[in-house]
């Protein structure tokens, strides 16, 4: 009888185990294809898969990307508004290096979907590097103007204390320096190498963006 007992109870778990492995190996199949579908903008798949529970949030192994930043990478903009619809989508969820989707909309130039993520509660201002870093640094004046009008902290200082205007300047961005400096940024403000923006247009070579700030500095009283 004991002996029964304990064969009845071995077989048992290991129908559960059985049944567990199997249901992984599903999962995991419908992850690959969920991650597909987000790529090439498959909205009636995701919106399938998203009713039958697949995360929204899931995340992409290669960039440590969630399937929202995926589908603004992809500009999958049909997959990205059903996303954005969900009621469980995490905004500020992060990618490996920390990238959020306002962020990465920012950099791209998606005004559009900039606009879409800031009316659905993405935070404009966060520690560290900011969506406003990103589109000065892609030089996206009309991103950098909605982000400003939207609470967007025009001297926000990165970790090593980088300012939107120093990252503008770094890439070249003439347009986007100057409505930086029209809208107010410190033109003194200092990185922890000491550098001001001007520093940072001597040490890329942009000497154009150099001389208007010498210019600039120059009209500030001390």
């Amino acid at each position: 009888m004991r002996f029964s007992s304990f064969l009845k109870e071995f077989l048992a778990i290991s129908l559960f185990l059985t049944a567990v492995s199997a249901t992984s190996f599903s999962w995991a199949g419908a992850y690959d294809d969920f991650i597909y579908a987000v790529k090439f903008d498959d909205e009636k798949r995701v919106a399938l898969m998203l009713q039958r529970g697949i995360d929204p949030n899931s995340i992409e192994e290669e960039r440590g990307e969630t399937a929202l930043m995926i589908a603004l990478r992809e500009n999958s903009m049909r997959v990205f508004a059903t996303l954005l619809q969900h009621p469980d989508i995490k905004l500020e969820a992060g990618s490996a290096n920390g990238d959020t989707a306002l962020m990465l909309a920012s950099y791209l130039a998606n005004f559009e979907a900039v606009k879409s993520l800031i009316a659905t509660g993405a935070k404009v201002h966060r520690s560290g590097w900011t969506p406003l870093h990103y589109a000065a640094a892609a030089g996206q004046v009309e991103i950098i103007e909605y982000l400003l009008d939207h609470a967007a902290q025009i001297d926000a200082i990165s970790p090593n204390r980088t300012t939107p205007l120093m990252m503008a300047v770094s890439s070249g961005r003439n347009k986007a320096v100057s409505v930086l400096i029209e809208r107010g940024a410190n033109l003194q403000a200092r990185n922890d190498a000491g550098m001001t923006a001007y520093d940072f247009a001597l040490h890329y070579e942009q000497k154009s963006i150099a001389k208007d700030l010498a210019k600039r500095s120059a009209q500030i009283k001390p």
